[in-house]
């Protein structure tokens, strides 16, 4: 299985503290199968920015998350799987925040798995299925995306360093 970590998977290894629970559970992970989306690292950086650490933690994000990560881009093939659930989500009246659905996008245009701690938040995708360590795995509904979800994981960098686990960080 590959995962998608969302910007609070990626802050809680992050912590003074990390979670023992969650640091085990990375180690469990190869590291090819540890992704997230471009739009999770501005989120990272944004909170670097404004943080009065700002040097420790744009430290952080450029020699712990950027080597241990395959950072996927947002691009018109995620656009698009966007377009369509936040249309049919307005329609419904339940929208979500435009970063949160973008990485939704990506997880589902990629076929990852999105670890989060906000699994009730992200329920409300069809289609996405998402991971909170220490639980089963949940799943959103399914239903058939109609747009094309071509896998372009062949395409990405392969010069990954090491994972987001414990012993890389």
């Amino acid at each position: 299985m590959a995962y998608l970590f969302d910007t609070n998977a990626i802050s809680e290894v992050l912590r003074k503290r990390p979670a023992p629970a969650y640091l085990e559970w990375l180690e469990t992970i190869p590291q090819r199968y540890q992704f997230t989306s471009a739009i999770v690292i501005g989120e990272l950086f944004r909170g670097a920015f404004r943080s009065s650490d700002r040097a420790r933690h744009l430290a952080n994000i450029e020699t712990r998350i950027l080597p241990a990560l395959t950072v996927l881009p947002y691009d018109t093939g995620v656009a698009r799987i966007y377009g369509e659930i936040q249309a049919d989500l307005m329609s419904a009246g339940k929208p979500l925040e435009d970063a949160d659905l973008q990485i939704a996008a990506t997880a589902i245009y990629y076929d990852l798995e999105l670890v989060t701690a906000n699994i009730r938040h992200f329920e409300r995708i069809p289609g996405l299925r998402t991971h909170r360590p220490g639980r089963r795995a949940e799943h959103g509904h399914r239903r058939a995306i109609s747009t094309l979800r071509t896998s372009r994981r062949s395409e990405e960098p392969q010069r990954r360093r090491h994972s987001l686990g414990v012993a890389s960080v």
